[in-house]
């Protein structure tokens, strides 16, 4: 992962977040990379392996057994973490497709992470201590209900994990961790089980 760090221009009167934000919607990046906001800089994320890629593709097609019309699931979403002031690009989001549907179509502006129903983050060798720390407790503090961490980099072993029950302190009350290889219940809207056998890799 490199780092880009955009210092605010304290002298054109824009807050901090706005000239991020105005900046991230400016940027050129590179085809397959993915910019993020975070801790006031602008981070560009590489593109992933393609057995992150099979992950999200695996479960993404699990996600949709049994899942109603009203809830969507996207890939590459930037969704804003506003008690933060930070902007993320998970690997899967599942909002309500209403929401998307309401999204300005003349601008970029990211999607509220609070209006996210799931997110799914999938490590990366770089990336994984943000995904297990920062994102985790970011996500919680927005009140996302539900956050999915595989980490394929885990030094226990590669392990799927459900977050639920956010609290406003940036903690999830209730973790349901299993090794690569063992099933993952989901509970509803999904009402199914991720077979982490299933991951390649």
């Amino acid at each position: 992962m490199t780092a880009a760090t955009i210092e605010s221009d304290r002298g054109s009167g824009h807050h901090p977040w706005e000239y991020l934000l105005q900046t991230w919607q400016e940027l050129d990046v590179p085809e397959g990379w993915r910019a993020e906001i975070d801790e006031g800089q602008i981070v560009l994320v590489p593109p992933p392996h393609a057995h992150h890629s099979g992950i999200a593709g695996t479960v993404q097609r699990r996600l949709y057994t049994n899942l109603s019309e009203e809830l969507g699931i996207y890939q590459k979403l930037s969704v804003h973490v506003a008690p933060l002031d930070k902007l993320y690009v998970p690997d899967l989001v599942v909002m309500p497709t209403e929401v998307i549907a309401a999204a300005d179509p003349e601008t970029s502006e990211p999607m509220d992470a609070s209006e996210a129903l799931l997110i799914v983050e999938i490590t990366s060798k770089g990336n994984a201590r943000e995904d297990r720390t920062k994102k985790y407790r970011a996500y919680a503090r927005a009140g996302v209900p539900m956050y999915l961490l595989i980490d394929r980099f885990d030094t226990r072993g590669a392990t799927a994990t459900l977050f639920t029950e956010p609290n406003e302190d940036g903690t999830y009350k209730r973790s349901d961790a299993v090794p690569f290889g063992k099933p993952l219940p989901l509970p509803e809207p999904f009402g199914v089980t991720l077979l982490t056998g299933d991951f390649p890799g």
